[in-house]
């Protein structure tokens, strides 16, 4: 059966009651393949529609990219999966029984669903280790955080993404006197830290030198997999040398879904976005 012929009332209401506290904590349920997906979802704002019945699915595991236009409603879809901006209409489900909607912001990035915007957003005065640290130990202070002392396992898990985004020479550096691409991926591993199922990574390579782009590039496609990592990019050669399956949206839907290749010999696609 497609999940978007589920019986929505039923699992709908589960998952309201589980984001209230009536019934066992979060728990995602992947079974049916997809860790993510919008059922016509639009969002209006003085009267223009961000998104018009979007209908997005996310499998697990997946690394999907995202392209479109300025105004594509990119940006919008991010803001109702992460539930910085509520829809008009629609459903949004985090696994089978997880409904975003009833969720507020920290309740969504605790369930596991992790956000990175295009300008880095790390705590500069702090050094790398330190940065990651803080990010594990989310629900203290800055103050007890720097103070907290880390138990083995998770000083391994710090190295180990330490390792992932090739850091590890540079922990003891302060944030912010790495270079741009470096804050990005330092970013990255502070998300990681908290150990998401699905991370929203938004134009990573803006800015990056070619080296890093590169380095980038590597980093999201070795995070698919053990994650599902949707990037939302303009750069058209970084999109191909990473992605599977790219999506279009145009005026606040899908306009076209496949391979990069599919993608660019289609013609809607070159009149709206790629004929720019």
């Amino acid at each position: 059966m497609s999940i978007f012929s589920m019986p929505k009332v039923t699992t709908r209401r589960k998952a309201v009651n589980m984001a209230s506290g009536l019934v066992s904590p979060l728990v995602l349920d992947t079974t049916h393949g997809s860790v993510l997906y919008l059922e016509d979802v639009s969002v209006s704002f003085d009267g223009f529609k961000a998104l018009n019945n979007l209908s997005l699915d996310i499998s697990e595991g997946e690394l999907r990219c995202i392209i479109g236009p300025n105004g594509a409603g990119k940006t919008t879809m991010m803001d109702v999966i992460t539930g910085k901006t509520r829809p008009d209409s629609g459903t949004v489900f985090f696994g089978q029984h997880i409904d975003l909607l009833g969720l507020n912001e920290q309740q969504i990035a605790n369930a596991g669903i992790g956000r990175k915007f295009q300008k880095p957003t790390v705590f500069e005065a702090l050094t790398v280790f330190e940065n990651l640290e803080l990010a594990m130990s989310s629900n203290k202070s800055v103050w007890a955080s720097l103070f907290y002392k880390l138990s083995g396992e998770q000083q391994d898990q710090i190295d180990e993404v330490l390792a992932l985004i090739r850091l590890g020479e540079l922990r003891h550096q302060l944030a912010g006197i790495l270079s741009h691409g470096q804050k990005q991926w330092l970013e990255i591993g502070m998300l990681l830290m908290q150990n998401p199922r699905v991370l929203l990574v938004d134009e990573p390579v803006a800015g990056m030198t070619s080296e890093e782009t590169e380095r980038t590039a590597e980093l999201l496609v070795s995070l698919a997999g053990a994650h599902s990592v949707i990037v939302v990019e303009h750069d058209m050669a970084f999109v191909r040398s990473i992605a599977k399956k790219v999506t279009v949206l145009h005026q606040g839907s899908v306009l076209a879904e496949g391979t990069m290749d599919e993608i660019q010999a289609n013609p809607k696609v070159i009149e709206v976005y790629l004929g720019e």
